[in-house]
């Protein structure tokens, strides 16, 4: 894909592999042309800073958990407790959107119920308490004012520093905008701010300050809609379908709806917004689930944009996947990227396997083949800024609290834990575990300590606090005494200080996640243990697992297990732990934030630009195709059916003709401008069951095997004359893998057979096909004059001359005095129809070709040239009976082998001579004296034809003259129609998205629909 901007110095560089590569030598590779300071826009759930309003006087509804159920704030570790200690400010504590939407719904219904009460009885509805403690206080939240002056301090978000971090080192390679949710808004007394309070005033000068600060483009969500988004579609169905947690909610149709519409509206926000900012030549990088469907949102309006998208979070087997209701428009959404980046491998094999089995898409290890795309998936494990950690974990505040926490614990070896309060965390897990190694050994008693940091999400879990304090408190009571307490619990947050001296000072770090993405503290305790070379315990589930071979691995559901490892842990050796560190640490420092931020975009670069990807095919414009279509006198019109005429169906026996479809065919077919034909892979039969009762509609079935003419009863074979004892063993083989394939079966025609595994599993399916290509090129192909055409869900064998690009190069030659071509098709069989209408001499047939997904398989050319023969013999006969121009020519098989092989780049076609744009007329179907090929056009300004024969060079010349004559087909009237994607790899030069589409423009062509 190529973008007109200007290319990047060559001091710009990015790391690719091992090796930092200039942004040039990327941009020629993948066909990018990047502007000066090429520019990336990343997009995330929420903007990097915290926004805090200056006006005090418009306070809003103060936080109604203050502290009494979360104890959210930052406190010190010197006074352990379950619940922790108050906040220290009230950002950290607000009671979450939807939790406020809900004890506003039942303060109204607690008030309405009793002021129906108090009509009986004679009490004051407006002194009842409401049915819940926060429902009283959503009940008595004072009527905010409205804000006046737009004036705003910024601060750095708590968490996703690692993703900022290598976020933020793009931009000596990159200008970089950031586009985001603006998030809660709170004034500096800790009250909220809603968004209907919110005047324009205050939204640009939150506009001009973030841009100012960093290029930050904020984006300003009704509360109710970002409720709906984040609490409702994301946190309540994605995230716990994403960590294995099938919640009520998370397949619950009933509550999905309202939230997936939600969801739905605040990615159209998202991507509308990365709209108003895209120039030429963007990078657009997508983070997480929060805007899964934004990159199909964006690829409806920039075909050729480049874009990323990367999941921090875990991906699930397609078994978990597939319960969601809108599992489809998820997987598709992501589809419209270009690349799609995991945490690791088995999250990436889960979504090419979602694609799959879900979507049934065509895939490999590398990427999905989606609407005739190949989008590539790949592994990018994120890191952590080890520079700034190691700066931060130096700083002169650590060492004093170092000090502390060793006074504290004196004479105890300390393992260390620091999750979010999380059920996927596994902090009940870890607790399970540590008492579990107590009780094994004993002797550990009043020895190990652990100091367990749980951070409060963004929204309370009350059942979860309770039971791990619970939990905490059985443990201490059992297996504690006055002078010893095994755990300590902080359910708090930590300064950074406190944070780096926590993990420098620690025996062990232990991480027990059950389901995890990328894990910080895992790397971030590994940079603090420099010094003491504390071995780290770490959960098999995390996505940091894989990349920290150095780590002691545990099944964290395994509680004996994990027992056994941390007694094992404090008994390493000394030369086992320096050497488990300096294997950690070496990765820590050379995975680093920054080497995975420029790792990816390298990666997108480089991939978009690849032959896997395909030049934007525009979509079919309207108006341009009705005013051509209604100034021709004569209109030349072919359809392939399955596909392009009706949708695909799981079986071939279901793709019955619509009635809507049936009236614009037979409109078509009823206008005497128009010559109809269907073009398809079905056999003669079906076709005349389905379509043969529309008068004037010519067929071609079995890919050009068989021809019936418009208005005709009979059927004319093509093959007729071919020897099709090669059937036996392509029998042999295809029954082969039907009888070790469930749900696959054959399907014979007269010229070909057709293996189909739609029915199959669609892994196990694919396997298969993959294993029975092989098995026929060996057996079948390296011997016979067939090929084998990989189709969707389907493998056909057929000879090797037969396909439908004959059959329009037939009739284009039968037809030379048309004025308007049109040619739809969906799939690989329908590139030959395409690539007839490109032809050998047209200036855009190379490049077309390199997009085409369409492969001619290996032949035997001895074999090819003897079939191609009889076969163009037996076509020319025909034509002499149907066609008064055709010439009667006999062509040889010296005059095959020589040119007219298929596959052969730029050879002459076959049957008839004809190139499209070329108009064959008796008097130049004259022999020529020259054994030379001509592809020139001839000296006069008429259009021509020479066609000349010689036996013994075997030439065969063609002379085309691309004059404006009346009889001849531009490309302004000549319309090839694939039916998908935009960046599918076509011929074609015009895309619709679906066979409704189609049959919409043949219904407005036809009248029968209005435009």
């Amino acid at each position: 894909m190529s973008v007109p901007v200007s290319p990047a110095p060559s001091s710009t560089t990015i790391n690719s592999g091992s090796r930092a590569v200039p942004l040039t030598e990327l941009a020629e590779t993948s066909q990018i042309i990047l502007s000066d300071k090429p520019r990336l826009i990343n997009v995330t759930h929420q903007i990097p800073y915290a926004c805090t309003l200056t006006d005090r006087t418009a306070h809003c509804s103060p936080s109604l958990n203050g502290g009494g159920l979360g104890g959210n704030g930052s406190g010190s570790l010197g006074s352990p407790s379950s619940a922790g200690s108050p906040p220290a400010n009230r950002r950290s504590s607000y009671i979450s959107l939807r939790q406020q939407h809900q004890a506003a719904v039942a303060a109204a219904a607690a008030a309405k119920s009793q002021a129906s009460s108090g009509a009986t009885t004679g009490t004051d509805p407006t002194t009842t308490d409401a049915a819940t403690p926060e429902a009283a206080a959503a009940a008595t939240t004072p009527t905010p004012g409205a804000h006046e002056d737009g004036d705003c301090i910024l601060e750095g978000r708590r968490g996703h520093s690692a993703l900022y971090s290598g976020i933020m080192s793009l931009r000596k390679d990159l200008e970089t905008i950031q586009i985001g949710w603006v998030g809660e808004l709170a004034d500096q007394d800790g009250y909220i701010v809603p968004s209907k309070n919110l005047n324009e005033s205050h939204k640009q000068a939150m506009k001009d300050k973030l841009w100012a600060k960093d290029k930050v483009v904020p984006i300003f969500l009704d509360d109710s809609r970002a409720a709906g988004h984040y609490e409702g579609y994301c946190k309540s169905v994605l995230w716990p379908l994403f960590h294995y947690i099938l919640w009520d909610e998370a397949t619950d149709g009933r509550i999905e709806k309202k939230s997936w519409d939600d969801y739905v509206f605040v990615n159209q926000q998202f991507a509308d917004a990365i709209l108003e900012q895209y120039q030429t030549g963007d990078i657009v990088w997508i983070h997480d689930y929060h805007l899964l469907l934004v990159p199909h949102m964006l690829r409806q309006k920039l075909p050729g944009a480049a874009i990323g998208v990367f999941i921090h979070a875990p991906f699930p087997s397609s078994e978990i996947f597939r319960c969601l209701p809108k599992r489809v428009e998820i997987l598709n959404g992501l589809l419209g990227a270009n690349q799609i980046g995991f945490q690791t491998y088995s999250y990436a094999r889960h979504f090419i396997s979602c694609c799959t089995r879900v979507n049934g898409y065509e895939s490999t290890p590398r990427g999905v083949d989606a609407m005739g795309s190949t989008v590539w998936v790949g592994t990018f494990p994120i890191g952590i800024d080890a520079e700034r950690v190691e700066r931060q974990r130096k700083a002169a505040g650590v060492l004093p609290k170092m000090d502390a926490i060793r006074k504290t614990y004196k004479g105890k070896r300390i393992i260390v834990g620091r999750d979010k309060l999380d059920l996927v965390k596994g902090v009940q897990q870890k607790l399970q575990a540590f008492e579990k190694f107590l009780n094994d050994y004993p002797e550990m008693q009043g020895e190990v300590v652990l100091i367990q940091v749980t951070s409060p999400p963004l929204v309370e879990n009350a059942k979860l606090e309770a039971k791990i304090a619970e939990q905490v408190a059985h443990i201490n009571g059992t297996y504690g005494s006055l002078n010893f307490t095994p755990v300590h619990h902080y359910h708090q947050h930590i300064d950074r200080d406190e944070y780096y001296a926590l993990l420098s000072v620690a025996d062990i770090g232990l991480i027990t996640s059950v389901r995890d993405g990328m894990n910080t503290t895992s790397l971030e305790y590994i940079m603090c243990q420099q010094e003491n070379h504390g071995p780290l315990i770490l959960s098999e589930f995390t996505g940091t697992a894989g990349s920290l071979s150095g780590a002691m691995m545990v099944n964290p559901w395994d509680y004996q297990g994990v027992a056994k490892v941390i007694y094992d842990a404090l008994n390493l050796s000394e030369e086992d732990k320096i050497s488990r560190h300096n294997q950690l640490h070496k990765h820590v420092l050379s995975h680093t934030a920054q080497y995975w931020a420029k790792n990816f975009i390298a990666e997108l670069i480089l991939n978009v630009g690849t032959g896997e990807q395909s030049t934007p095919t525009p979509y079919l414009d309207l108006n341009i195709i009705t005013d051509q279509y209604h100034k021709a006198k004569k209109r030349l019109l072919m359809f392939d059916y399955d596909g392009t005429l009706t949708p695909i169906r799981k079986t071939p026996g279901a793709a019955v003709p619509q009635e809507h479809m049936l009236k614009a065919l037979t409109a078509l077919c009823a206008d005497r401008k128009n010559i109809v034909w269907v073009i398809s892979g079905r056999d003669q039969k079906v076709l005349e069951e389905w379509l043969g009762h529309i008068p004037n509609l010519g067929f071609s079935a079995e890919h050009g095997s068989f021809m019936r003419q418009p208005g005709g009863q009979k059927w004319v074979n093509l093959t007729e004359s071919l020897d099709m004892g090669w059937k036996n063993d392509v029998i042999e083989i295809f029954t082969y893998y039907t009888e070790r394939t469930q749900g696959s079966f054959i399907e014979h025609k007269r010229s070909s057979l057709t293996w189909h595994y739609r029915m199959a599993d669609p892994e196990f399916g694919a396997f298969q096909a993959k294993e029975c290509q092989n098995h026929l090129e060996g057996a079948v192909l390296s011997k016979l004059p067939v090929e084998i055409l990989v189709g969707k869900k389907n493998l056909e064998v057929r000879p090797t001359i037969v396909n439908k690009g004959e059959i329009v190069k037939r009739l284009l030659g039968q037809h030379p005095d048309v004025e308007f071509v049109m040619c739809a098709g969906d799939d690989k069989t329908d590139e030959d129809m395409f690539r007839a209408l490109v032809g050998p001499n047209n200036n855009n047939a190379n490049a077309a070709r390199r997009n085409s997904s369409a492969v001619v398989e290996p032949y035997n050319n001895d074999l090819v040239a003897e079939t191609a023969e009889k076969i163009a013999n037996a076509t020319l006969a025909h034509s002499r009976e149907h066609s008064p121009v055709m010439p009667h020519l006999h062509l040889s098989s010296d005059h095959i082998a020589n040119g007219f092989a298929p596959g052969v780049q730029d050879a002459t076609h076959l049957m008839p001579p004809h190139h499209p744009g070329t108009a064959v007329t008796p008097e130049t179907n004259t022999p020529s004296s020259s054994s030379s090929t001509s592809l020139t056009p001839s000296s006069n300004d008429q259009s021509t034809s020479s066609i000349s024969s010689q036996g013994s060079a075997g030439s065969f010349s063609v002379g085309i003259n691309n004059g404006n004559s009346s009889g001849n087909v531009y490309n302004g009237e000549r319309f090839s129609i694939t039916i998908g994607h935009a960046l599918k790899k076509t011929l074609a030069n015009w895309h619709v998205t679906s066979p409704e589409e189609l049959i919409r423009v043949l219904g407005i062509l036809s009248g029968t629909v209005d435009s």
